[in-house]
């Protein structure tokens, strides 16, 4: 094959893919306007249908009449929807661009090629990002509002107790295509601002083999291997496995991550069947942020370490499709899915020495410490020292769940006519322990332990619960039914809506204090249209509801009377109420094929206005407490724009997204900002004020180009605006500065088989931060500068210095 083949396609062009075995490894790598490749084939002689593919080889046709590039409308894996019928912005990524990143975490290529995205380390582990999207916002933090829902293979992933999303656990060589759907209540609860849609590969999309490794700055060394073959007409496999590790470039961050992913298999007629299964056994130091004044000093600092996450997933799906009739196809899903999450994080505590010799206290020299048997601690530590904690917590859900969908494609009236009807029903059991062990901080701010564990203390204002064992039992039932009725060749109609039930049962297994029942129904209606105005152009509009309740970790923290070590410890069951977002989007998307190539465009714009929005606030002079409150109304909008252009020779793209994020209410909120009342540690939000992490401005742009039919080289650019720091709702203090982020790539097709690639990231060594909050200057000296106390309350997560990467991919 030669080396300098592109997969081309857009609204009016196509791709036709054959394989065997003397070609190298292809995945259906399509790009329909950065569409994943799914697609309705026109019916095709029984013969044919069933006989094995043989031509070695893959042309790009004209505009074939026989293939309508679809996007995904609904959970399941069925016929989605022709484009031009998308009442939303499109916006997906496949497995070609996935692979040009060099990474691992599909998180980067979702943050290159779609506008609206935008990556922050809060964690400060790269393998551990938050996913920002329109002001909504996908994490692995637990105690993170999240606002994105994210499938695979049609199976939700958020985790049962906090709805945290882990991006590591994810195979991402495996993956077909990522797509982020917006304006779609059919994807149930967490999808306020959208959805992220995984559809992983087969043995029926991706035949051969290929082995990736690739080595480079910070100890960085990583491998992925896949192998895919259609064993004979009826059957074939799929196995993907990568490994990696990475000694970060703070102290303490190092990362190893362990993937597997399988399928197998079964197409018989119209019918498709398939068992797929995944292991991840992963370990990550994450730094999370550190003082500004620390960074000053040396840029891979870190501050009251350790903080690890030992995170472990097993999960097994059974997907079923028939076509019972040439309108009728029926799907089906179940699964079962075990999920480990192990945390040890060491931090200030409010434990110090009483005024009576020989005991400790909390928050005072007066009030007791108690051990777990609830008597008052005797001290083990020398006078003077400077006390810690080492926070454990282990969290173990098991989740199993069905779901059931069905797509007819009758006409209605002689039109054509989409309908889809579907129902879903998840149950999870977690069970969620937290412990405290009493320890020093040394002058590297590591703190180690004494073998000393903290009870409950303290008087209900100022209480910190001890260990900590709860139950949670969460049941989520969907039924949804969306139809796109064609009232005429150029203009259709989709309207739907999905009812969501939640029923979330806490049970405390040392007291009654967390004991809860709470339950939450929600229907969502969405509508929409799309009108053809030519060829080329189509304009989209549409209005949709969604809604997220509260999770087991936040109706177990929304006391503020009773704060928790956040993603540690819970202390009371008060109710929240559950989030409703209304959206609404509009915008115009098309193409055009030119003599330089294929140019793709869209604009559109959206609003979405939260009610009962829920956040995580801190308590001030208290680091690491907070608790979960809803805060009323809050909105988002904005405006994204793309183009692409792409030919044999040269693939461009760029975007803009503006993305305005404000309080609608009137709040007071608990805050360690400077500008906080020193009387109630709170601050003033009045209506208008923007959401902290939201920058307003991202600007991409990327290039790659042949320069011979084996020779490529390419580069993108990133520029990321201003934002207010987590914590300055009242936007008082300063804004977390602006960056720009350039990255080069190049690869070489050595042989047929073999190519050599290499990337730098952060070209001109940019130092920024992703991400900012503040935290309590007096809770520990600054030992870089003498053990005196710090002066700037601001805590940031940096970004990687500059980074050089070398690999070579062999396929078969």
């Amino acid at each position: 094959m030669a080396a300098r083949t592109f997969l081309i396609a857009s609204m009016s062009t196509g791709l036709v893919l054959w394989t065997d075995a003397g070609m190298a490894a292809q995945d259906e790598e399509t790009n329909v306007q950065n569409l994943p490749a799914i697609e309705v084939v026109a019916p095709q002689p029984a013969a044919r249908r069933s006989a094995p593919r043989t031509a070695a080889r893959v042309v790009s046709s004209g505009k074939p009449g026989n293939r309508i590039y679809v996007y995904p409308t609904a959970p399941g894996n069925a016929k989605g929807l022709d484009v031009d019928k998308v009442p939303s912005s499109i916006n997906a990524v496949d497995a070609s661009q996935i692979k040009r990143t060099g990474s691992l975490n599909v998180t980067d290529a979702l943050r290159d090629n779609v506008a609206g995205v935008n990556i922050t380390e809060v964690s400060g582990n790269p393998f551990q990002p938050n996913v920002e999207f329109r002001g909504f916002v996908a994490s692995p933090i637990v105690g993170t509002p999240q606002g994105l829902a994210v499938y695979q293979n049609g199976v939700r992933i958020n985790e049962a107790f906090a709805d945290s999303v882990n991006w590591d656990l994810i195979p991402t060589a495996a993956i077909r295509s990522a797509t982020v759907v917006t304006n779609n209540p059919a994807f149930g609860l967490n999808a306020l601002g959208g959805a992220v849609n995984l559809q992983m590969k087969d043995g029926f999309t991706y035949q051969g083999a290929e082995i990736d490794t690739m080595g480079g700055s910070f100890g960085r060394i990583q491998g992925s291997a896949q192998w895919g073959k259609q064993v004979d007409p009826n059957y074939a496999v799929y196995a993907a496995l990568e490994g990696l590790h990475d000694n970060g470039f703070r102290n303490f961050s190092q990362s190893d991550v362990r993937r597997f992913y399988g399928d197998v298999g079964y197409r018989g007629g119209d019918s498709e069947f398939h068992v797929n299964m995944g292991l991840a056994n992963n370990n990550f130091g994450a730094s999370a942020t550190v003082p500004a004044e620390l960074l000053q000093q040396y840029w891979g600092a870190t501050y009251t370490t350790p903080q690890t996450t030992s995170n472990r997933v097993g999960y097994v799906n059974l997907t079923g499709k028939a076509e019972a009739t040439p309108t009728w196809t029926f799907e089906a899903t179940a699964h079962a899915r075990v999920f480990e999450q192990r945390v040890v994080d060491g931090n200030p505590t409010s434990v110090q020495e009483c005024a009576a010799a020989g005991l400790l206290c909390f928050g005072d020299t007066t009030t007791p410490a108690n051990g777990l048997d609830g008597a008052q601690l005797a001290n083990p530590f020398p006078s003077g020292s400077l006390l810690g904690e080492l926070d454990r917590t282990m969290t173990r859900s098991t989740t199993s769940g069905v779901s059931g969908q069905a797509t007819n494609t009758d006409k209605l009236f002689d039109h054509d006519n989409r309908f889809v009807v579907g129902a879903s029903f998840d149950a999870s059991v977690t069970r969620f322990n937290a412990s405290a062990e009493l320890g020093t901080i040394g002058t590297d701010y590591v703190v180690s332990g004494s073998g000393v564990f903290l009870g409950q203390s303290g008087t209900p204002a100022t209480g910190e619960m001890g260990p900590v064992s709860l139950r949670t039992v969460n049941q989520y039932t969907g039924l949804y039914a969306l139809d796109t009725f064609n009232l005429t060749e150029a203009f259709a109609v989709t309207g739907g809506g999905r009812f969501n039930h939640a029923r979330i049962t806490l049970e405390d297994q040392l007291g009654t204090a967390l004991n809860g029942d709470h339950a939450y129904d929600r229907f969502n209606p969405v509508i929409g249209g799309t009108y053809k105005i030519t060829p080329e152009l189509t304009a989209y509009a549409g209005y949709s509801e969604a809604n997220r309740v509260p999770t087991p970790l936040e109706l177990g923290c929304a006391d503020p009377n009773n704060p928790c070590l956040i993603a540690s410890f819970l202390v009371s069951d008060p109710p929240l109420k559950q989030v409703v977002s209304k959206s609404i989007e509009a915008g115009l998307r098309g193409t055009r094929d030119l003599t330089i190539g294929t140019l793709g465009w869209k604009i559109g714009g959206f609003r979405a206005t939260n009610y009962d929005d829920i956040m995580g606030l801190p308590v001030a002079g208290r680091q690491g407490f907070g608790f979960f409150q809803n805060v009323g109304a809050t909105r988002r909008q904005g405006l994204e724009a793309e183009v692409n252009l792409k030919s044999d020779t040269l693939q461009f793209h760029a975007s803009y997204a503006f993305v305005d994020a404000r309080f609608l209410d009137a709040l007071e909120l608990s805050s360690n900002s400077p500008f906080a009342d020193p009387a109630t540690g709170t601050i003033q939000v009045v209506p208008g004020n923007q959401i902290p992490a939201v920058p307003r401005h991202r600007v991409k742009a990327g290039i790659e180009y042949a320069v011979t039919d084996s020779w490529k080289i390419g580069g993108d650019a990133l520029w990321v605006s201003s934002q207010y720091l987590v914590g300055d709702e009242s936007n008082q203090a300063s804004k977390l500065p602006s960056y720009a982020v350039f990255n080069l790539h190049t690869s070489y097709q050595v042989a047929r088989n073999v190519q050599l690639y290499g990337r730098v990231d952060n070209v001109f060594d940019n130092r920024y931060a992703t991400y900012g909050t503040f935290f309590d200057t007096n809770a520990v000296p600054n030992f870089a500068n003498g053990g005196n106390p710090f002066t700037d309350p601001r805590s940031l997560s940096p970004a990687r210095p500059r980074a050089f990467y070398a690999g070579a991919r062999v396929t078969f």
